[in-house]
């Protein structure tokens, strides 16, 4: 198997990163970036430029996709539900799927969708970059982890290693595929909301009484994700607070970048999730549930 005609979906801070290498080693013809109305003709007449080049995707409506060996969808959760609409036509029987949005329910939405066949488990981490109106400037394009959802080896596996190897995209198959994703939810609880609520920057988590807030948060994720059954744990945490002293001390998290922008955020898939998935199992998580409220205030509040 060997993986020669993807599909991307969703030309934001994250998508265009990861298309950029596509584009690069597996040419335009064989990567279609889909997108529909306003948008398709925004990227038509406007383009994409990524650290200071204009990239010339082969931008294609989506009513006119090709069939796929791979779709990877890059979007926020809020446009998930338009996304897999736009991927139904580049859908075949075999057509693998990867889901890089942040959270724990993009993967459970897909399978709904397309079946649990279709999807595999990722995500990025340490990818940093920044979107304002066409132009994305990464200092760090990232590291992208994809599994089987029952975490064996396969043919599918083997063929994403090789096409991300091929396209110079720094990948990872791990053992377990859903610790991992937690690793990751546990960063966006925690210092996505944090820094979004505070307006701090990578910088900001310096300072003992922002490291503090991060273990009280990041202690009832750990508290949730365990009654779940993923092995997190505190020194899980206590190693996120360690990688947010090595960040470049003015990045800044893309809930950050969504509140300043007056865009909507993840919240309710961050925090709002925890909270869901806490009531299920009977666990008190009163910071999350503050922290929730709290970003649902502030942007509410924005519209007065």
């Amino acid at each position: 198997m060997k993986i020669e005609k993807v599909t991307v979906i969703g030309m934001g801070a994250v998508g265009t990163v990861v298309a950029a290498k596509l584009h690069k080693n597996i040419g335009a013809k064989n990567l279609e970036c889909l997108a529909d109305g306003e948008r398709l003709e925004r990227y038509q007449k406007n383009g994409l430029i990524l650290n200071g080049e204009k990239i010339d995707f082969n931008y294609v409506d989506s009513k006119d996709a090709q069939k796929s060996d791979l779709i990877i969808i890059a979007t926020k959760n809020l446009q998930l539900p338009a996304a897999i609409k736009m991927a139904k036509t580049a859908c075949g029987p075999d057509t693998m799927i990867l889901s890089l949005l942040n959270g724990i329910q993009s993967e459970r939405d897909l399978e709904e969708v397309f079946g649990a066949k279709n999807v595999l488990y990722s995500f990025v981490i340490s990818l940093n970059s920044i979107h304002v109106g066409n132009k994305i400037d990464c200092t760090d394009d990232g590291i992208l982890f994809f599994g089987e959802k029952d975490n064996s080896k396969t043919e599918r596996t083997a063929a994403l290693t090789e096409l991300f190897d091929r396209c110079g995209i720094r990948s990872k198959n791990p053992e377990d595929i859903h610790l991992e994703l937690w690793r990751k939810y546990l960063l966006n609880v925690t210092f996505n909301t944090l820094t979004a609520i505070t307006r701090s920057s990578y910088g900001g988590f310096r300072f003992e009484v922002m490291q503090t807030l991060a273990r009280l948060v990041g202690k009832e994720v750990i508290a949730v994700a365990n009654a779940e059954g993923v092995p997190l744990t505190q020194e899980d945490l206590e190693n996120d607070i360690k990688m947010q002293l090595h960040h470049d001390p003015h990045g800044k998290t893309s809930m950050l970048q969504d509140m300043e922008a007056g865009r909507k955020s993840e919240n309710p898939w961050f925090c709002g999730t925890v909270v869901k998935l806490a009531k299920n199992h009977g666990i008190q998580v009163p910071y999350c549930d503050f922290l929730e409220k709290l970003v649902e205030g502030s942007e509410q509040v924005r519209s007065i």
